[in-house]
């Protein structure tokens, strides 16, 4: 008759080690993620990839626009940049202190979508500059898809893809061109504000 008081506290040891368990997965649970374990490293550093390689096209744009067209100074086009309506993207959900990833992966795809449209605004812009600003646009289309895909995959994507508003009007080669060296500039602002958030969510 003794084995069953042996037992006894080892029954009880058993069930408050159970108890520690299930309060431990019920504290995690409750736990928010941060931010950056929400998303793979293969996601992060597929996008610093893909940001540099826009870099690269942007700066080849910009220098062949002011090495062809003596356009060099975007702050010298501030005029026109009002009066054609050219608009800025704002990452206003990513700063670093303060993510909201969500709205973050929400505002990189929103404005890598808006530079898309302007870009092929510009189509027509000279054929010099043709085959530079077909492989830019492209390669802001696939940052943009590899950003929405995985929003789809945390369950984070709209129903619906957005879709293109109204686009300025570059009625001019010359508005074409200055229009270039504008979208270039904002665009490559944009990014490094992206790549900075990225970085960070990388080392996280």
């Amino acid at each position: 008759m003794a084995v069953p008081a042996a037992q006894s506290p080892m029954k009880l040891m058993a069930l408050q080690l159970l108890l520690w368990h299930s309060a431990l997965w019920t504290v995690q649970e409750a736990t928010p993620l941060d931010p950056a374990s929400s998303l793979p490293q293969s996601f992060l550093l597929k996008c610093l990839e893909q940001v540099r390689k826009i870099q690269g096209d942007g700066a080849a744009l910009q220098e062949k626009l002011c090495a062809t067209y003596k356009l060099c100074h975007p702050e010298e086009l501030v005029l026109l940049r009002h009066s054609l309506g050219i608009p800025w993207a704002p990452l206003s959900s990513c700063p670093s202190q303060a993510l909201q990833l969500t709205g973050c992966l929400s505002q990189l795809h929103s404005g890598l979508f808006l530079y898309q449209g302007l870009l092929q605004a510009l189509e027509g812009i000279s054929p010099e500059l043709g085959p530079t600003l077909d492989t830019l646009q492209l390669d802001v289309a696939d940052f943009a898809t590899t950003i929405w895909q995985q929003m789809e995959d945390l369950g984070m994507a709209p129903a619906l893809q957005p879709t293109q508003g109204a686009m300025p009007a570059f009625t001019s080669a010359f508005q074409r061109r200055a229009g270039g060296v504008l979208v270039a500039s904002h665009l490559q602002r944009f990014l490094e504000l992206a790549y900075r958030v990225l970085r960070h969510l990388a080392q996280s």
